[in-house]
C-alpha cells in the first residue's frame, strides 16, 4: 500500500474542460469519489497535484483555484471522501501575466509540487504513487521516484496511444477507480 497518493485534478478526478475555473463548469468523473473514499478508509493521504496555467494565461485569477477545490470537496463529501492537501502551479513560462510567466520547479513534469508536499507532510516519495492522465503527470511522479499510474480518462487514452517518453507508467488503468484498485491490491 502506498504511504500517500498524489492525484492530478483535471481529467483524473474531474472531467477535463480546458481551463475551467469553477466547479460549475465540470463534474466528478464517475467512480472518482468512491476511489478517493477507498484511500481515505485506509488512512492513505490523498494529495491533489495540479498545473493551473489558466492563471498565467490570464484566463482567471489564482483566487479562483481554492473556490474550485471547495466545490470539488463538497461533491466528494457526498460520497464520504476527502482530499488531504491541494497543491497547484499557476506558472507558465510563456504566460501573459508577468507575475506568473516564470519557469518554476513546481510545474509538472518537474517534481516540485510532489517534493513540497513530501516535505510538508513528511512523506517518503519512494513509498508514494502519482496518478494522472498526462505524460507530464507520469514524468513528475517518475522524477520524484514514485510509482505511477496513467488513467485513460481526460487526455489519458490519447496520451497513451501516442506515448513518446522513454519511461513508462508503472500501470495503466481505465480510470481513477481502476488505479486505486491496482494500488491497494
Amino acid at each position: 500500500m502506498p504511504e500517500a497518493v498524489f492525484i492530478d485534478r483535471d481529467g483524473t478526478i474531474v472531467e477535463e474542460v480546458g481551463y475551467g475555473s469553477s466547479f460549475d463548469e465540470t463534474s466528478l468523473i464517475p467512480g472518482a469519489a468512491g476511489a478517493i473514499a477507498r484511500l481515505n478508509e485506509r488512512a492513505i493521504p490523498v494529495i491533489v497535484i495540479s498545473n493551473q496555467a489558466g492563471v498565467a494565461r490570464g484566463y482567471f485569477p489564482e483566487s479562483n483555484i481554492p473556490r474550485m477545490h471547495e466545490g470539488i470537496a463538497r461533491a466528494l463529501r457526498k460520497s464520504s471522501a476527502h482530499v488531504d492537501a491541494w497543491y497547484w502551479c499557476p506558472h507558465l513560462p510563456e504566460g501573459q501575466v508577468d507575475e506568473y510567466a516564470i519557469d518554476c520547479d513546481c510545474r509538472k513534469p518537474k517534481p516540485g509540487m510532489l517534493k513540497k508536499a513530501a516535505h510538508d507532510l513528511h512523506l517518503d516519495l519512494s513509498n508514494c504513487a502519482m496518478i494522472g492522465d498526462k505524460a507530464s503527470d507520469i514524468e513528475a511522479g517518475e522524477r520524484a521516484l514514485c510509482r505511477t499510474v496513467l488513467v485513460l480518462t481526460g487526455h489519458g487514452a490519447e496520451e497513451w496511444s501516442s506515448w513518446k517518453l522513454p519511461m513508462k507508467p508503472s500501470h495503466v488503468a481505465p480510470d481513477l477507480a481502476g488505479a486505486v484498485d491496482w494500488l491497494i491490491n
